[in-house]
């Protein structure tokens, strides 16, 4: 028998619990789909899975090479100056980092944005001037009102998230290079890159060679939701030689595992299957985005990432939602309630294959039409015995 879950377990942190956590609670194997951590599901194909769990003993048996050689490798696949890079584990080890290292005063962020960029500075006592993104630009950054506002605090440090987590609002990438050059006088500017390689809108949206020859600019990246890969935690920043070493400098000579220098040294065999399962992440996520769009209970945002926001019609609760879809049908969504500049009324949706979309609204669908809902069900059984 399974267990529902306590709703209390999403009270305990301004993230959402993991995955682990909440497949023991519900226990007796019950399958979670997860909406909630943004993942890419065609990434690692079945065939680079089956090749890492024929290798996993001597992977988790020996000691893994120092970060320059991993580090070295994937600038080497990515065609990038090794001097340039630094890796970590998981990119909110960098958001830390770069917290001690670069802000000593103040930072400028647009909110709603991913929690970490706020929650980080403002733990080590720095002042957060948060610039609110509006429902009504459908959460759109106007790049000269964010660096009029960045002039008027006269914040330190500037971060922007693009394309943006909740909303997966994207910043053409000739506005991004003018928002670094405008800001070439502040102590550092950070362009959050983590969900970069999801964008359509553009051939070549990322700046991360624009960086490397800026004086004061970071280019963050995530390699775990690029590659589906989050148990893993590594990511990567890019930056002038100067201020990439300095990072490098800073983080342990060990600080990566054997699981992520296999991973990296498997990627140059695999660019194709990467790019391919790109696109159809893409078609999944215009499919999803038609589908939940006819839900009139529903307003669908337009995003370049591999989630969806969407507001909820008034009356309903997503706190209640959530709870429902996780112990009703163990769909596990993000509700954005402890989100600055959200409220509970909106959803983040991860793009998931059309199964399982299916599973998600047919969820929606009962919640918040029960009556219509049984009548559905009624039909159905009545037709099924008209045929019988």
């Amino acid at each position: 028998m399974g267990h529902s879950v306590d709703a209390g377990l999403f009270q305990q942190t301004a993230h959402s619990p993991s995955y682990f956590e909440l497949s023991r609670r519900m226990g007796d194997g019950q399958q979670l789909v997860d909406f909630c951590i943004p993942c890419n599901p065609y990434f690692p194909t079945p065939e680079m899975f089956d090749t890492l769990a024929a290798n996993l003993e001597s992977v988790l048996k020996f000691y893994p090479s120092d970060a320059d050689t991993i580090s070295g490798q994937l600038a080497r696949v990515l065609g990038l100056n090794p001097a340039t890079i630094a890796m970590s584990n998981g990119s909110t080890e960098l958001i830390t980092w770069m917290d001690h290292l670069w802000v000593h005063e103040s930072v400028a962020i647009p909110i709603p944005t991913f929690g970490r960029w706020t929650d980080q500075p403002l733990e080590t006592g720095k002042r957060v001037d948060m610039f609110p993104l509006r429902e009504a630009d459908c959460f759109q950054l106007n790049i000269d009102e964010y660096i009029r506002f960045i002039r008027a605090r006269r914040s330190r440090v500037a971060v922007l998230c693009n394309p943006n987590n909740p909303d997966g609002g994207y910043v053409a990438r000739r506005d991004v290079i003018r928002f670094m050059d405008e800001l070439a006088d502040l102590d550092l500017v950070v362009i959050d890159e983590s969900f970069i390689d999801f964008v359509e809108a553009e051939r070549d949206p990322s700046v991360a060679m624009e960086a490397a020859i800026r004086p004061n600019v970071v280019v963050l990246k995530s390699l775990g939701k690029n590659f589906g890969l989050h148990g893993i935690r590594f990511g990567y920043l890019v930056a002038n030689p100067g201020l990439a070493g300095k990072m490098r400098k800073t983080l342990p000579k060990w600080n990566l595992n054997s699981l992520a220098e296999t991973i990296v040294f498997m990627l140059r065999d695999h660019g194709p299957e990467y790019h391919r399962s790109l696109q159809l992440l893409a078609r999944d996520r215009y499919s999803m985005a038609m589908q939940l769009a006819q839900l009139p209970e529903l307003t669908v945002f337009t995003s370049q990432a591999n989630f969806l926001l969407v507001k909820l019609a008034p009356g309903i609760d997503g706190t209640d939602l959530r709870d429902y879809l996780i112990n009703t049908h163990q769909v596990f969504i993000r509700e954005c309630g402890n989100k600055l500049g959200m409220s509970k009324q909106y959803l983040r949706l991860v793009v998931r294959p059309q199964q399982d979309v299916a599973r998600l609204v047919t969820g929606i669908h009962e919640y918040t039409r029960p009556q219509a809902h049984w009548e559905d069900e009624l039909s159905r059984r009545r037709n099924a015995d008209r045929s019988a």
